[in-house]
């Protein structure tokens, strides 16, 4: 779940600019994170503990604001509405990361993400992109072969897997969905050579930058067994004491390097 929050802080410069370039620094005095590391933490306390999860988003919503929610999620937070309000915006599979790290059976990967999404995004568009993007970090920490891996989530999903960013980049823009955001945003793993090759592919597509970065995070830290440690240091730096211990104790938890 690193790898996601680490994604969401570099694209976080990048959103709503329509970088379509891989050549950008990874790091500028105005990045920081945003409302995707926030919740993935909230998530990352939920399976720790055990305490109720819409709890915990309406919580961290209130202590971390202004930090790019949605509308409908943010009037849903911040008004302690508890029932869901069926949206297939890529909240969903912004936030899940931590479901794939933290179980060692696709169906308890498969309950969890749902679990995970259905508090607000009870949509099916918005459950299938929770599920795909944590089942993409399950398969990648066990599997090398990346054909393996899209062939596995294409079947499972029926997210069409074939396309390359050459032919998505060109017309690709903003875009909120789980459908238009999880398919590009697992492309930029599938042609990555490393972590940080991942991330610059997400963001070079000229999307939602953080979410997409976010989401291919952290799948490129379960395939490639860590985030570099600049990286990963330089992120945990802009993180305040309440996060960092989250992270900490969900890494040391489930055995995360």
């Amino acid at each position: 779940m690193l790898g996601a929050i680490v994604g969401d802080a570099i694209g976080s410069v990048h959103e709503g600019t329509g970088t379509k370039t891989k050549d950008f620094p990874l790091f500028v005095p105005q990045s920081t994170f945003t409302d995707d590391s926030v919740l993935t933490v909230a998530v990352a306390e939920w399976i720790l503990t055990g305490q109720d999860l819409v709890d915990l988003l309406h919580m961290y919503t209130d202590a971390y604001p202004g930090r790019g929610y949605g509308g409908f999620f943010y009037h849903w937070a911040t008004a302690r509405v508890r029932e869901p309000y069926n949206s297939f915006g890529n909240g969903a599979a912004m936030r899940v990361s931590p479901v794939g790290f933290a179980f060692e059976t696709m169906e308890e990967v498969l309950a969890w993400s749902k679990r995970s999404a259905e508090v607000t995004h009870n949509h099916p568009e918005g459950i299938r992109g929770a599920q795909a993007t944590a089942a993409a970090i399950y398969l990648a920490r066990r599997v090398q072969d990346k054909d393996q891996i899209r062939q596995t989530l294409a079947s499972e999903f029926g997210y069409d897997l074939s396309v390359r960013l050459e032919q998505i980049r060109p017309t690709y823009g903003f875009d909120e969905t789980c459908q238009g955001t999880v398919p590009q945003a697992l492309a930029a793993f599938f042609e990555s050579t490393s972590f940080e090759d991942a991330i610059r592919n997400a963001i070079s597509l000229g999307g939602d930058a953080d979410t997409l970065a976010c989401i291919t995070g952290g799948v490129a830290e379960a395939y490639y067994g860590a985030v570099p440690r600049n990286l990963a240091a330089s992120v945990m730096a802009m993180l305040d004491k309440r996060l960092v211990a989250v992270v900490d104790r969900f890494r040391e938890h489930f055995g995360l390097s």
